[in-house]
């Protein structure tokens, strides 16, 4: 996919286009194709220049690549400057494709399909924050509404005002004074989507000593982040240079996103905010899928796809899942939806460090599921799904390396962990991580037992490693265990 837009020319290549999209390659130019529209109308020569050479390099790329189906779109910049439709015919002949000209009703609309399809039940406001526009609509789960383009993008800000922040105050709150329905957003989330943004929450983690560094699904209570974004649009670019957190070319535009952000919030009021890596590309991915795919789980799905790459059995960790169901009936901990859906994308993940050296399986494990590529899951959620890959690997005596994820979650959630880690170290002790062993040997409640069925064949598979993992389990969900071997206990008889 390419991308040209009014800051900057972008090439993603996707492994596949399914439910939880995976970058092959991704490079990023920074044109400026939009620094100029507000005082000329035009996109500056020495900005088409930089992006029909960026976009002769991306032709090679996904040529070499090889890439089965390319789409290609363009924003404001190009949409809104009385020589944009030369430069896309120009960029037409080099790339050798049609590249899609949005309307602002359509970047709005794909940016809040980027939503739906990179959280779990969206509900909130959207908002695009670009080089040359601002999109904004309402997002209600699968539902959109409301739908607004504002000329607000950081460059265009710039050139209107003349780098004066005061006078870009003024234009920010004209225009979004000409939005009737930001009330809407009252006590519900903003989904914050661009590069600007994202700099300005890299800054934020920075200063909070955050202890993930995974941007997607990053959320700064309003309050917090109308006294950070107020602070940062005072900030002029020199003051800004010695700040290792945003990029050169990040400073000059961090300013003038951090104002739209900190008027958006005193007119909207929202609970929060929350950084979207997820914006129009993967929302015209999401808009090209099957019906079907589009109401897979992302979380499921992403767990799903790296448990193929990396366990022993996809079809064990699915049968994982209804194994530790049981344990999460009543008399058992009880679970809301969302906590039994962390629990199966946790068992999809539990085998993915099995090839690593056993000393250092815990760690990967850990970092891999803490950093990974994956959305439609919160970070305390993500944090969660880390201790459970740890526990499994390395028991739940060593916490070392888990203590800073430990405080994104509450106890309730480390309880959690904890049992799962355990039920995943006695299970696959019997099942090896292969299918067709779980479904046969069932764990159940007895009074104040918790008894675990080996009935043939599978009796042979009793052994003192399965008998202590499985005592510690049975200890944390405060039951005495039995294990049941032969063929007394089978399984039809029951």
């Amino acid at each position: 996919m390419v991308d040209i837009g009014s800051n900057s020319v972008r090439l993603i290549v996707y492994e596949d286009a399914g439910r939880a999209p995976a970058p092959l390659f991704n490079e990023k130019v920074l044109c400026g194709l939009g620094r100029t529209i507000a005082t000329t109308g035009k996109l500056a020569p020495d900005a088409i220049k930089r992006a029909l050479r960026a976009l002769r390099r991306f032709r090679a790329l996904i040529d070499q690549l090889g890439a089965g189906h390319v789409e290609a779109i363009a924003t404001a910049a190009a949409r809104e400057a009385s020589n944009g439709a030369d430069f896309i015919a120009q960029a037409e002949r080099i790339l050798g494709h049609k590249i899609t000209v949005l309307t602002g009703t359509k970047e709005a609309e794909l940016a809040a399909l980027g939503i739906v399809s990179g959280f779990h039940a969206a509900d909130g406001f959207a908002g695009d924050l670009g080089g040359g526009s601002l999109e904004l609509i309402d997002v209600r789960g699968g539902r959109l509404s409301d739908a607004m383009t504002l000329p607000l993008g950081g460059l265009r800000l710039i050139d209107a005002s003349g780098g004066n922040l005061r006078k870009a105050r003024e234009i920010v709150d004209a225009e979004l004074g000409k939005v009737e329905w930001l009330e809407k957003g009252r006590g519900r989330d903003f989904y914050a989507i661009g590069g600007t943004w994202r700099a300005l929450a890299r800054l934020h983690m920075t200063q909070t000593n955050y202890p993930l560094s995974v941007m997607h699904n990053y959320r700064i209570a309003a309050d917090e982040a109308l006294k950070f974004a107020a602070l940062l649009d005072h900030q002029s670019q020199s003051s800004l240079a010695g700040i290792r957190d945003i990029s050169s070319a990040r400073r000059e535009t961090v300013p003038y996103g951090a104002l739209v952000l900190e008027r958006l919030i005193k007119q909207m009021k929202p609970r929060a905010i929350v950084i979207s890596v997820f914006g129009i590309r993967e929302g015209l991915l999401y808009s090209l899928l099957s019906e079907e795919e589009k109401r897979r789980d992302p979380l499921i799905a992403a767990c799903e796809d790296l448990a193929r790459q990396r366990s022993r059995s996809v079809d064990s960790a699915y049968e994982l899942c209804f194994w530790t169901d049981a344990l999460f009936r009543a008399p058992g901990p009880i679970e809301t939806p969302e906590q039994r859906r962390l629990r199966h994308a946790a068992c999809l993940l539990s085998d993915i460090g099995w090839r690593a050296h056993p000393d250092y399986r815990g760690a990967q494990s850990l970092n891999l599921v803490a950093h990974g590529d994956f959305v439609g899951v919160d970070h305390p959620g993500r944090a969660f799904l880390a201790l459970c890959v740890y526990y499994r690997n390395e028991g739940l005596v060593r916490d070392d390396l888990s203590q800073k994820l430990v405080e994104l979650v509450d106890k309730d959630m480390v309880k959690r962990a904890r049992i799962l880690g355990a039920a995943f170290r006695a299970a696959h002790m019997v099942s090896a991580a292969m299918p067709g062993v779980l479904t046969n040997t069932p764990v159940t409640y007895e009074g104040n037992r918790l008894a675990w069925t080996l009935p043939e064949p599978y009796a042979n598979l009793e052994g003192e490693r399965v008998e202590r993992r499985f005592k510690q389990l049975a200890e944390l969900l405060d039951r005495e265990p039995e294990i049941r071997v032969g063929s007394a206990y089978q399984l039809a008889a029951s």
